[in-house]
């Protein structure tokens, strides 16, 4: 949304803890557009945005164009300044990115969610902010308009084509399956017996299933923010998540110093090559995923958007997972 020069808001300071670079405030970034992009390395939504956020900093960094990435985790285990480290490495991200662990760049944003971003122009004023993904033509357009208003004569590219057939006018996105969390604190558990907080529970999932919610089979810890698996000699710990969606996405831990692998089959069958994610590995036509760094997993891609029943299984004690995210945006006719 843009806001108009005459309604100035001064910009809050962004932080004091960098990762990839010296300390900076807003004093220092006088005179430049700030793009402030609130963003969690776990969150597919942001990273999703990151293709345009990245090459906004390469065409515009030499008129002045300031990319500031404000890391806020989810998760207790993003807050871990290493994670992060290795996740902007991956990722491929230049420019600067600062850790709000303790959310006061988000509280002094008054921000709500992942992704948004915040424009600031060269006076120190928030001109345009976004909350989510798309938009990206809108915002662009956004950071040219400031740059022009401190450099007139600056030649400026045009607008970026999407990178995705996704994101072109006329992609359809179908009604989808909402974020699911596995904690008791934000989860949605199916199982009559509902959650036993805090404590090792074998549980049955039994045979029908509703949208909109997880359901556990076979021993697990019940955590606030996730589940742990607590797998028997004879008896896995199952996740059966029945959802609608093109792609599925899951964020997992691995056991504490190690590594783990979780199972995969689709509609009770083994998962397809097809539609499997690129995290997904095969061994005798068998699709597994394994988890040696706590992130996002991509589980399923390309798939029909229609009701599916995806099943996870593990016999790793400790592997834990957080949450489950769903696409369903498909190319235009």
């Amino acid at each position: 949304m843009w806001i108009d020069a005459s309604e100035k808001i001064h910009a809050p300071e962004i932080g004091r803890h960098w990762i990839n670079s010296p300390a900076l405030t807003l004093a220092q970034l006088q005179g430049c557009v700030v793009l402030v992009d609130f963003w969690d390395y776990t969150c597919v939504n942001c990273i999703r945005t990151l293709p345009y956020v990245k090459e906004w900093d390469r065409r515009y960094r030499a008129v002045h164009l300031a990319v500031v990435g404000v890391h806020a985790p989810e998760f207790h285990f993003a807050r871990t300044a290493r994670h992060v480290e290795e996740a902007v490495k991956q990722l491929g991200l230049e420019y600067p990115v600062v850790l709000d662990n303790d959310y006061q760049i988000w509280q002094a944003y008054s921000n709500r969610c992942w992704p948004a971003k915040y424009l600031i122009d060269g006076d120190g004023a928030v001109r345009y902010y976004h909350f989510g993904e798309g938009s990206y033509r809108e915002t662009e357009e956004a950071i040219q308009k400031l740059i022009r208003e401190i450099h007139p004569e600056a030649n400026l590219p045009p607008v970026m084509e999407p990178v995705r057939s996704t994101d072109k006018p006329g992609a359809r996105c179908h009604p989808v399956t909402p974020e699911l969390y596995l904690g008791f604190e934000r989860g949605r558990l199916g199982n009559e017996s509902g959650y036993a907080k805090n404590e090792v529970k074998v549980y049955r999932a039994g045979s029908n299933y509703s949208p909109e919610a997880a359901y556990l089979d076979g021993p697990w810890f019940a955590g606030p923010e996730g589940i742990t698996a607590c797998p028997l000699e004879d008896h896995p710990s199952r996740l059966l998540v029945p959802c609608t969606a093109a792609e599925v996405n899951v964020v997992m831990s691995p056991p504490e110093g190690g590594s783990g692998v979780m199972d995969l089959r689709l509609n009770g069958k083994p998962l397809p090559e097809a539609v499997a994610g690129e995290d997904v590995a095969f061994v005798d036509g068998k699709g597994s995923v394994p988890v040696k760094d706590p992130r996002m997993y991509r589980l399923l891609k390309g798939a029909s958007v229609e009701p599916h029943l995806l099943e996870l299984q593990t016999v790793t004690p400790g592997l834990e997972a957080y949450a489950f995210t769903f696409v369903s945006c498909v190319e235009g006719d």
